[in-house]
C-alpha cells in the first residue's frame, strides 16, 4: 500500500533528498533536513525494507544505510554499512538483514550481531546488484569486465551461476564485458541483463548453456537501467542519451520507443500491476509512460538530479481519473462552450460574398495573343 499522504513514487536525489511524489496531484514532498545536506549524503540506491511497503532503505554515498518510515514520513534509524571502496551498487533486505554491495566488489550481509555478518568478494568494478524476489536469498551481480553471477547467500562459497561471454565478433575479436543492470524475471529462473555496449541479453540458468539465449541490440548508447513487465515477456530499457524502449523477449524485437526525455535515464521501474513505467534521470523529471501505447501520462519536475526510484503498488489512477478526464475534455471544446464573440465572427464570415476565381480574367496572356500582335515598324535610318 502507499503512504498515508498518497505517495506513489519514492525517489532518491543527488542532493541527498528523499522525494515522495503523488501522481494524482502531480506534486512532490522533500523528506530531509535541507540545512544539513552535503555531497556525502547523495542517495545512490533505494529499496523496500520489508515484503510490505511500509519502510524504505536508502544507501548514501558516505556508507550509511537509512531506514525511512513511509507512513509516518520520518527516518527511523541509520546504520553504518561502510566497507570496501566506491559507492553502493545494490541494496536489499532479507530476514531482518541488510544486503549491500559496493563498487569494489564487497558484498556483505549485515545482521544485528557483528559475528553473524557475511562477506563475499564478487569481483571488482561492480555496476549493479539485484535481489531475486522469487528467492530472496539469491542475488545477481555484474559490472565492467565482470560478467553476470548469481549467488546463494546461504552458501556463498561459489556462485550458483556464472555467465560465459558471447562468442568473438566477425573480426574474431573478443567482445568486451560491461553489465550495467539486471533483473530476475517474475515466476521464472531466467535473468535479463543490459550492457554498456547497448545490448540486452537473456540467460536461462536452468539449462546447461551459460551463454545468453537471446542477444538484442538497442540504439547505440550505454543502457543504464531496465525493468521487466509483470508478464515477464517484455522488458523496458533506458540509456544514457534519454532513449527508452520496450523489447519483446520472445521475439527479440524492439516493440516500442518512448519519447519526451532530455537527459540520461538513471532509473526506471514498471508498476507491479498497471501497464505503466516510471523513469527518472539527469533532466530532473519524473515521467510516467503507458507501456502499451507509449503515451506520456504524467511528468513532474523535481528540481534535483535524480538517481533511483521505487514505484508503489498502489493504483494511482483511482485518484487521477477526474483530472485526466478534465484534461481530455479541455482539448476538444463543444459548441456550448463557445464565447459570444465567436458566434458573431462566424455570422460575419457567412455573410461575405464568395468570389469565383474561375470567372476572373487570366493574368497570363494566351499564346495566340502573341501571334495576333502586329509587328512594330522599324524606323529606317540612312546616311545622306
Amino acid at each position: 500500500m502507499a503512504a498515508l499522504d498518497g505517495t506513489h513514487v519514492w525517489i532518491g536525489a543527488e542532493t541527498g533528498i528523499l522525494k515522495g511524489v503523488n501522481l494524482a496531484k502531480k506534486s512532490g514532498v522533500n523528506y530531509a533536513d535541507l540545512t544539513e545536506l552535503s555531497k556525502d549524503q547523495e542517495i545512490t540506491v533505494i529499496n523496500w525494507a520489508e515484503q510490505g511497503e511500509d519502510k524504505i532503505l536508502t544507501g548514501l554515498r558516505n556508507g550509511l544505510v537509512r531506514t525511512f518510515d513511509a507512513n509516518a514520513g520520518v527516518y527511523l534509524k541509520d546504520k553504518d554499512c561502510s566497507g570496501g571502496e566506491g559507492i553502493f551498487r545494490g541494496l536489499a533486505a532479507n530476514d531482518n538483514a541488510i544486503i549491500t554491495c559496493v563498487e569494489s566488489g564487497l558484498l556483505k550481509v549485515w545482521k544485528d550481531e557483528p559475528e553473524e555478518c557475511t562477506e563475499i568478494e564478487v569481483g571488482a568494478n561492480i555496476s549493479k546488484m539485484r535481489q531475486n524476489f522469487n528467492e530472496p536469498h539469491q542475488v545477481a551481480t555484474g559490472g565492467k569486465e565482470n560478467d553476470l553471477k548469481v549467488w546463494d547467500l546461504n552458501d556463498p562459497t561459489e556462485p550458483i551461476f556464472k555467465a560465459k561471454n558471447v562468442r568473438n565478433d566477425f573480426l574474431d575479436l573478443r567482445v568486451p564485458v560491461w553489465v550495467t543492470d539486471m533483473q530476475f524475471l517474475p515466476e521464472s529462473d531466467k535473468i535479463v541483463t543490459c550492457t554498456g555496449h547497448h545490448k540486452v541479453r537473456l540467460y536461462d540458468p536452468s539449462t546447461p548453456r551459460r551463454r545468453p539465449v537471446l542477444d538484442v541490440e538497442f540504439d547505440e548508447y550505454p543502457i543504464m537501467s531496465l525493468s521487466a513487465l509483470s508478464d515477464g515477456n517484455s522488458v523496458i530499457v533506458g540509456n544514457s542519451h534519454g532513449y527508452m524502449g520496450r523489447i519483446d523477449l520472445r521475439k527479440g524485437l524492439v516493440r516500442r520507443v518512448y519519447r519526451g526525455f532530455a537527459g540520461s535515464i538513471r532509473s526506471l521501474q514498471c508498476h507491479p500491476t498497471l501497464p505503466v513505467v516510471a523513469s527518472c534521470g539527469l533532466d530532473r523529471f519524473l515521467r510516467i509512460h503507458d507501456t502499451v501505447t507509449g503515451k506520456l501520462q504524467t511528468k513532474v519536475y523535481l528540481k534535483s538530479r535524480l538517481n533511483c526510484l521505487l514505484f508503489s503498488s498502489a493504483d494511482f489512477r483511482e485518484q487521477g481519473n477526474s483530472t485526466e478526464e478534465h484534461f481530455e475534455k479541455g482539448k476538444h471544446k463543444s459548441s456550448d462552450d463557445q464565447k459570444p464573440g465567436d458566434e458573431e465572427a462566424e455570422e460575419l464570415w457567412r455573410s461575405m460574398e464568395v468570389i469565383d476565381e474561375s470567372a476572373a480574367p487570366s493574368k497570363h496572356k494566351s499564346p495566340s495573343s502573341k501571334t495576333d500582335k502586329k509587328p512594330s515598324k522599324r524606323r529606317k535610318t540612312g546616311k545622306k
